[in-house]
């Protein structure tokens, strides 16, 4: 196996620029040059690209995008084991986040294939800074579904998240986006849309759900990125047992085994695990019974 590993070539993973091409990292012209394969998200935007970094590219390119990522990764590794240095880009940013990449990483890992990158833009990580929202500690969710009611279970699944929240979303889905979260997270909870980063027509708008979700219902272009507050941290006996038991629920539905949920929802509500349970039994005894739940506590 090391005899291998010491044949095959390199998977690079090359951050591209989100916006002005000056941005592009020294080591991409190098990098573009140099490679035996290029797998790019759009060719088009990949020739554009060389053409502004002034790279003339000696290797073999080739398209790679989410329509045919599942049919191109095999013929992508057999390069890759063959000793070629295999350079993939998508059409902004990092591979792999929200853009195709993952595939080809997992592959290429599984046959003891080095992968590295090349550092570059991130939309994510701009727009967090950009946000005046805090930032030590954040999740990123992608884009979200593109059906109302999945995307409701989807923000319903991160409602008491007390992280920073960042997304993606086309345009002309955002005053839906905001409306939906705002249904979901509360009307002020507070939230940054961040449109064009790096491009001339870049603009940051910040405020509450609400009032982000009226000025994104008269139209918005460009790329967007999202970035939302994060849940606050409930005081001590805030949260009443409904809410216990929704909580429970959703982490249940999300595949968590039910004595994992309650002290979960137990820690982030800083009250005792057996409320919480005391709290489900009841709701489930009010669903077999029909009766009001019992609002004593052990």
């Amino acid at each position: 196996m090391a005899d291998e590993a010491r044949m095959n070539g390199t998977l690079v993973l090359a951050g591209t620029p989100i916006g002005d091409v000056t941005d592009a990292p020294p080591r991409l012209a190098a990098e573009l040059a140099g490679a035996d394969v290029i797998a790019a998200e759009d060719t088009r935007r990949l020739r554009r690209l060389t053409q502004a970094l002034g790279v003339q590219t000696r290797g073999r390119v080739v398209s790679y995008f989410e329509g045919n990522e599942s049919q191109r990764t095999p013929e992508l590794v057999e390069a890759l084991t063959g000793g070629a240095r295999v350079l993939l880009v998508t059409d902004a940013g990092m591979p792999s986040v929200s853009d195709p990449g993952y595939r080809l990483v997992a592959a290429a890992v599984e046959h003891e294939i080095r992968v590295t990158a090349v550092p570059g833009p991130s939309a994510v990580l701009t727009a967090l800074a950009l946000s005046g929202l805090p930032v030590d500690r954040f999740c990123f969710e992608g884009f979200l579904p593109r059906k109302a009611g999945e995307r409701l279970s989807r923000l319903r699944e991160v409602a008491d998240e007390r992280r920073t929240l960042v997304y993606f979303e086309a345009p002309h889905r955002l005053d839906d986006t905001l409306a939906a979260m705002a249904e979901v997270f509360g009307a002020g909870r507070r939230a940054a849309v961040c449109r064009e980063l790096t491009k001339t027509y870049e603009e940051v708008r910040r405020g509450g759900l609400g009032e982000l979700a009226a000025w994104a219902a008269e139209g918005v272009r460009g790329e967007i990125t999202v970035v939302v507050e994060g849940a606050p941290a409930p005081g001590p006996g805030e949260v009443g047992p409904e809410e216990l038991v929704r909580r429970v629920r959703v982490r249940e539905e999300a595949g968590e085994r039910r004595k994992e949920a309650i002290a979960a929802v137990a820690a982030e509500a800083g009250v005792p695990k057996r409320e919480v349970f005391d709290a489900v039994v009841a709701a489930k005894n009010e669903a077999r019974t029909g009766s009001a739940p019992s609002r004593t506590s052990s």
